[in-house]
């Protein structure tokens, strides 16, 4: 059956230790937190029978828990045949179906020779795991596939925990050793160039679906290797879902169209996983067609929705420590490009230096994202940023320089209760002194905690009057002055 895609070489015999393993297997299960995600069913002859009764008694989960590190060996041990039968080469011109149907034939062989019965069940999951080990990414593939996962985070091979609905849970879904883990890695990053080894042993990358994926393995991850999966949105969420989702309100969403459209230059702040990059992706549905923007970023996130886009990715030194791109080199070669806008997916280092230019010379309307827990936070991590480049600039240059540079700040956050909304939008009015002046038009406020976790709040605006009114009624923005009033909430 499709021996094109098996190897010339015959079959070596079957090794007569997969007996012995799985017997090695069921003393270790004791360890064992978490197994496979294939039903447990009884089949060993020479265990004692079942318990009659349903209690709660430990020796049906620890049946359960051998019968999965069973089988979890078993495709262990075909994942191992397939490599050695499968030609590698020509099943990435096969498809699905021929593929599924090869791996299907290989496996059956190999369970009649390790003298394996498994139910239909078993025997379809096994399949369905062991083409994910061919052509996707192993036990981590399910995960990728479910549309409710936003984050896959991985804990060393037995500890793989998701974010559902901004909410961490334990999965069942495990790999066989670290080194399955570790191969699984290599195979992630060696598909997009990059590499991961002692001598460099983290790793950023970007999955064939977009997702941005980060790695880091032992010896600096102490208990296994960390890996982190920040799965990529399919749909692209403007700003009328975020306001229905309840992210921001309708006064907001008119101010910052306004802000836009305008070309105020806007930095988006907050945490990790705050959504910053989402709202920097809906704001840009409010830039103009006609306009040229240029996006520069260390893993490619953003998808704006304009039709002259050009995107730009920053490149890790390759083995000899050479053929580095930083963002600054990418920034600095976009200036040449006649950019109408430049957007930064994230200013964490010395390119802060030339964002700043650009939004000082001739790029109104130029966005970006920084860490940061509140506006005035913003300013100051915009201050070290400039700092750490070794720039030799009086602190009040650096502050003038931002004040002129930044027109808005807008603050998201993620609650405890893992809903993320944008809690501030602040204005920079210029500076007083050695300081930089600030007024906030729009803020969350929280009220109460509901009796399940959620948090009770409402928007409003802050009753101050906009500092680039002006600017917008001469673009044709005449906001009604009722969207700063402020909110009074139950």
């Amino acid at each position: 059956m499709f021996s094109r895609f098996r190897k010339d070489q015959p079959q070596t015999p079957p090794s007569p230790k997969s007996l012995p393993e799985v017997e090695a297997a069921k003393s270790n299960a004791q360890e064992v937190a978490v197994a496979a995600t294939v039903p447990a069913e009884e089949s060993a002859p020479a265990r004692r029978p079942a318990p009659q009764k349903k209690s709660a008694a430990p020796a049906p989960t620890d049946k359960e828990r051998r019968r999965r590190q069973r089988i979890l060996e078993v495709k262990s041990e075909l994942h191992t045949r397939l490599l050695d039968n499968l030609n590698l080469a020509v099943i990435d011109s096969a498809s699905e179906a021929e593929l599924r149907a090869e791996i299907s034939s290989i496996a059956s062989e190999a369970l009649t020779e390790m003298n394996v019965v498994l139910t239909s069940e078993e025997r379809m999951q096994l399949n369905q795991d062991l083409y994910f080990e061919v052509r996707g990414l192993g036990p981590l593939e399910p995960l990728l596939k479910d549309d409710a996962v936003n984050d896959i985070l991985v804990n060393g091979p037995q500890r793989i925990f998701v974010e559902r609905a901004g909410k961490l849970e334990l999965t069942e879904v495990t790999f066989k050793d670290e080194r399955h883990l570790l191969r699984i890695i290599d195979k992630i990053v060696s598909a997009v160039g990059r590499r991961v080894d002692e001598s460099n042993p983290y790793v950023d990358a970007r999955l064939a679906d977009g997702s941005r994926f980060n790695a880091m393995i032992p010896p600096v991850a102490v208990d296994g290797s960390l890996v982190s999966i920040r799965k990529f949105k399919k749909e692209k969420l403007g700003i009328d879902d975020l306001v229905r989702f309840g992210a921001f309100s309708e006064e907001m969403a008119l101010y910052l169209e306004a802000a836009v459209a305008t070309r105020l230059n806007v930095v988006v702040s907050g945490g990790t996983g705050s959504g910053k990059t989402t709202t920097l992706n809906a704001l840009s549905s409010f830039i103009d067609n006609s306009e040229r923007i240029l996006t520069i970023e260390d893993t490619a996130e953003l998808q704006l929705q304009q039709v002259h886009v050009g995107r730009m990715e920053s490149r890790p030194p390759n083995v000899e420590g050479k053929g580095a791109v930083t963002q600054r080199d990418c920034l600095r070669n976009a200036l040449r490009m006649r950019p109408d806008r430049i957007i930064v997916g994230e200013t964490r280092g010395e390119e802060v230096i030339d964002m700043l230019q650009a939004m000082n010379t001739g790029h109104d309307g130029s966005m970006t994202t920084i860490h940061a827990n509140s506006a005035r936070d913003g300013i100051s991590r915009l201050e070290n940023m400039v700092a750490m480049a070794g720039i030799e600039m009086p602190l009040r240059a650096v502050r003038s320089q931002i004040a002129s540079a930044v027109n808005l700040i807008v603050q998201a956050s993620r609650l405890q209760d893992g809903s993320r909304r944008m809690v501030s939008i602040t204005e920079i009015t210029g500076m007083e002194g050695d300081i930089i002046t600030m007024q906030e038009v729009f803020r969350f406020e929280r009220t109460g905690l509901e009796p399940d976790g959620r948090i009770i709040g409402h928007f409003t605006g802050c009753g101050i009057r906009s500092h680039f009114s002006d600017r917008f009624k001469r673009w044709g923005y005449d906001l009604p002055h009722t969207i700063y009033d402020v909110v009074r909430g139950g």
